[in-house]
């Protein structure tokens, strides 16, 4: 069994409907899937892959053997208690956000002014945003609205894009330390440039855990808290992790698309006709604050412990 691959390029061809279908059902059914011919240039997902590359063996692969991670893993063989790391993961990881363009990697040419996957990213979003929208009976550019609810006015906050890099080390001991514990994504939609030569991510299905095969140069597409509770469910939410791995410095670049934090989130008002509202509607920045305490967490007590309007 393997997540579903979809040809992007046929969004706008005569094979528009079906392709519209399979994102749906992938949506439905996975909550994961796989975008190939997806438009983002494979010169740019070249640099992106090199530059990652250079930034941690520069800035950050010295830092990570004196890391928490590392310094437990050996307490823990120290001990020979038997026991494994359940509270920490096995990664190294930065966030790239335009407001904190201060915090970014500032030895690694051009990082900054060539992540342009997050740009790139932010296109196929939109059309994703529109391909979601109509499969779930919405207005065109309803997800956007949503997610902008609000900030009509002042424009304070808007709905905004980042990038997670994340390299996951090889690991002694693999076996002992999660690469990155089980969860879902708090935000919207998140667009994954993973590496295409070590896997290590796994996706729930059907309580089994499946591998996100890498496809060279795809994109991965999974959803967020956010999207299931404007569909009322309809698209779940998926819970993945990532496996500590003894050979190979395996690198993951997931650039989030993510609601203002002042916007309220509910389910949307064209949901099935007669069908009951399954989650409250809330401010995303008070989902947040829960969710930074319950990522690792079953999410429906999240969505019952937020604030409801």
């Amino acid at each position: 069994m393997a997540i579903p691959v979809i040809d992007f390029s046929k969004i706008n061809g005569e094979e528009r409907e079906k392709t519209l279908s399979d994102i749906a059902r992938a949506c439905e059914e996975w909550g994961f899937f796989q975008l190939v011919n997806h438009g983002i240039p494979l010169e740019l997902l070249n640099k992106v892959k090199k530059l990652s590359s250079d930034c941690y063996k520069t800035e950050r692969e010295e830092a990570f053997k004196t890391s928490t991670p590392v310094k437990l893993l050996n307490e823990l063989l120290h001990k020979n208690s038997g026991e494994k790391l359940e509270s920490v993961d096995w990664e190294d990881v930065f966030t790239l956000l335009d407001h904190n363009q201060n915090e970014w990697p500032s030895n690694t040419s051009g990082l900054k002014g060539d992540v342009g996957v997050q740009r790139r990213s932010e296109e196929a979003s939109e059309q994703d945003d529109g391909s979601d929208g109509r499969n779930l009976g919405l207005p065109k550019g309803y997800i956007k609205k949503a997610f902008n609810e609000g900030m009509e006015e002042d424009g304070e906050e808007t709905a905004f894009f980042g990038t997670k890099v994340s390299h996951y080390p090889p690991c002694p001991h693999p076996e002992l330390v999660n690469g990155l514990r089980a969860h879902t994504d708090a935000g919207g939609v998140v667009l994954l440039f993973q590496d295409d030569e070590y896997d290590g991510l796994q996706v729930l299905k059907d309580g089994e855990w499946i591998d996100v095969q890498p496809v060279h140069n795809a994109i991965v597409i999974n959803i967020g808290d956010q999207i299931e509770v404007l569909s009322n469910g309809r698209y779940k939410s998926a819970w993945h992790r990532v496996l500590a791995r003894e050979e190979g410095n395996r690198r993951s670049i997931a650039s989030f698309y993510n609601p203002s934090y002042k916007a309220a989130i509910g389910p949307a008002a064209v949901s099935e006709e007669g069908s009951e509202k399954k989650y409250p509607k809330f401010v995303f920045g008070d989902y947040m604050d829960i969710y930074a305490n319950q990522k690792f967490m079953p999410k429906e007590p999240r969505f019952l412990a937020v604030k409801s309007l």
